[in-house]
């Protein structure tokens, strides 16, 4: 069964061709290959609660920084719990998706994690 990413589930229509696109943007997690594969999702589709600019948080609020949501709306998020339950095991939670996207702006920028 394949597992579906934030945009199929919360249906906030921000994914390339969506409905709300011309209103409100496209989701950044729907087009951040960075961090395509993480919890088995495209792009950021399956990791969006560590991704600056999506609606993560309350609903129909942009969220401009992760570290302030964390305590408020990641844990209650239904999305969040289910790809948890759905990964088990195998789930990246912020701390490793932080750790990854870090990695990879590195690989590509030839820049030291310290700069």
């Amino acid at each position: 069964m394949k597992k579906k990413n934030c945009w199929e589930v919360k249906k906030c229509g921000r994914q390339p061709g969506g409905d709300q696109v011309a209103k409100k943007g496209t989701c950044p997690a729907s087009t951040l290959i960075a961090v395509n594969g993480i919890n088995n999702g495209i792009n950021g589709g399956r990791s969006c609660w560590a991704l600056t600019g999506t609606m993560s948080g309350p609903p129909e609020k942009v969220q401009g920084s992760f570290a302030r949501l964390l305590s408020i709306s990641c844990y209650e998020c239904d999305f969040f719990e289910q790809v948890m339950t759905e990964e088990q095991e195998n789930f990246e939670g912020t701390v490793q998706i932080v750790h990854k996207l870090k990695k990879r702006i590195v690989a590509v920028t030839g820049q030291s994690e310290e700069e």
